[in-house]
């Protein structure tokens, strides 16, 4: 409205004051408008374009996408290694906000959502269709819900990442900083040197286990038959001998009651054909009762296959624990649930693709002001140093600090105690108002969603397809159940839920529809 003022009474100017004054006004404007328009090229940030850090690169460790930016970086244990432009989810599609990991990845894969549209170099983050992959890029945000990279940049992060990379999508341009606080896990260089060798040990502790249950297991069967048939076999011979009896007794009645020589001589002959029968059917009879006594105690090999089979239970826990502790950790705490997961890859790959994850620990935690928003902070620990761990933070969302944040949070000792002593780089903590999104499953790491952020993009597509409510791990237990039906199943627009809110435990609109309950474990603790 100024402008057009000043415009107008610029007009009135020149036309009262002739030639020479229009002249030195127009010389005026022009200059105005040059620098006008220089201030803003200068304030306008440069478009991202692709870097590569002038150094050696290690593997990594992250990528971070800024929404508002249009960029993703890619960080090693020291500090960042590639980046690039992106194109995110476009108005009312928009790519999901949130915390998430590499669980899938497909060279050549075309989308069965969008007409067989290519997108090579697939790197998958949630199973309803959100991923990385190679795309064009406008410039813009413009796809329908995944992050679009450049194609080259695509192929060459391809072979460099691997399955439970974490993946973190920002609404604002975030970077790891470093971060030491002694509430992160301290690990023991004795147990974690030691860890290797006592994985192996009960790997073989676990084989000759299961081998020694099912020979117990096929010798108390075996004994069961051999133990049925000889049962029936004296039932059979028991029966048969009282009928002999049954009959010399009877033969004895009709010799005593025989009153001619010819009834006597028939009476004879019964008694000693009844009495010979019986005699044979008494050692018959003897003999399978010694041979009953000589075989196995079929009850004896019954129990002790029920101990053998809870040995094997024990040391194949104990193997698979072992097992898991050379991989590295990861923690999710949610207000929202007042609840602590761990998950870690078991590195068993699942037929319908992807790796499966041990999600056996699920426990309550306890969070100071549980009332107050904490944010979403990501912990990482980057590489091992003289303390132990050396680790940053992400911070993605409003809330607490991540000092404060952590300072909340009281994690049971018992957890500790199991994740602690062997916790390795690339282990992590995320702390978060929000709940797991319903994308959790057992071939997930940790998905969730920042309710406070317009998800289109994944709120559209159709939610993920559990193939299995149980997942057997090695040791023939379950790693939990993940009922579809535990879930909320109307999604609720996020642009409708009071931020304030979000997460506040009893308020049915804190995660936009994305709530994850998962069932109590059958077997309890998994390290």
């Amino acid at each position: 409205m100024l402008n057009r003022v000043m415009t107008a009474q610029s007009t009135v100017a020149m036309r009262r004051w002739g030639p020479p004054a229009m002249a030195t006004l127009a010389a005026i404007a022009a200059l105005t408008a040059l620098t006008s328009g220089a201030a803003a090229r200068q304030a306008r940030p440069a478009p991202p374009t692709e870097a590569t850090a002038p150094r050696e690169a290690g593997e990594p460790i992250m990528a971070i996408v800024s929404i508002k930016s249009q960029q993703v970086i890619f960080y090693d244990s020291e500090g960042w290694i590639l980046r690039a432009p992106v194109s995110t989810g476009t108005t009312g599609r928009e790519t999901p906000a949130g915390v998430f990991a590499l669980l899938e990845k497909d060279k050549d894969h075309h989308s069965s959502l969008y007409d067989d549209a290519w997108m090579p170099n697939m790197q998958r983050i949630t199973w309803n269709g959100i991923a990385l992959h190679g795309g064009p890029l406008p410039g813009y945000a413009a796809s329908h819900g995944c992050v679009r990279m450049p194609y080259g940049f695509a192929e060459k992060m391809f072979d460099k990442t691997r399955i439970g990379m974490r993946v973190i999508i920002s609404p604002i341009d975030a970077a790891p900083i470093d971060f030491s606080d002694p509430k992160l896990f301290a690990p023991q260089a004795e147990a974690i040197a030691a860890a290797p060798a006592r994985a192996e040990t009960l790997a073989r502790e676990s084989d000759e286990a299961v081998k020694a249950a099912d020979e117990a297991k096929k010798a108390s069967a075996t004994a069961a038959r051999t133990t049925a048939a000889l049962t029936a076999s004296l039932r059979k011979l028991e029966s048969q001998k009282t009928r002999a009896d049954a009959e010399a007794a009877y033969a004895d009645k009709a010799l005593a009651a025989a009153k001619t020589d010819q009834a006597t001589a028939r009476a004879q002959e019964l008694k000693q054909k009844a009495d010979a029968k019986a005699a044979e059917l008494a050692t018959q009879l003897e003999a399978a009762k010694a041979d009953a006594k000589s075989k196995p105690d079929a009850a004896a090999l019954k129990e002790a296959a029920k101990a053998a089979e809870t040995k094997k239970a024990d040391i194949v826990k104990a193997a698979n624990d072992a097992k898991l502790a050379l991989e590295p950790v990861s923690v999710y705490i949610s207000r929202a649930t007042q609840k602590l997961y761990v998950r870690r890859d078991t590195h068993k790959p699942w037929a319908d693709g992807g790796e499966v994850f041990d999600a056996t620990i699920e426990v309550p935690v306890t969070i100071r002001n549980p009332d107050q928003p904490i944010g979403t902070h990501v912990f990482t620990a980057v590489a091992s140093n003289d303390k132990g761990l050396r680790w940053t933070a992400v911070t993605i969302d409003e809330g607490d600090n991540a000092k404060d944040a952590l300072d909340r949070i009281t994690i049971p000792q018992e957890i500790l105690d199991r994740i602690a002593p062997t916790a390795m780089p690339r282990s992590s903590i995320i702390i978060s108002d929000e709940p797991l999104s319903k994308e959790t499953n057992y071939r997930t790491e940790f998905v969730a969603v920042l309710s406070n952020q317009p998800q289109g993009g994944f709120i559209t597509r159709k939610p993920t397809v559990v193939a299995s409510d149980n997942v057997p791990g090695d040791d023939g237990n379950f790693f939990g159940s993940f009922f579809q039906r535990s879930w909320d199943p109307q999604p609720v627009d996020p642009r409708t839920v009071d931020p304030r809110r979000r997460g506040v435990p009893g308020d049915p609109r804190r995660s936009g529809g994305q709530y994850y309950r998962q069932a109590q474990p059958q077997s309890g603790w998994g390290w």
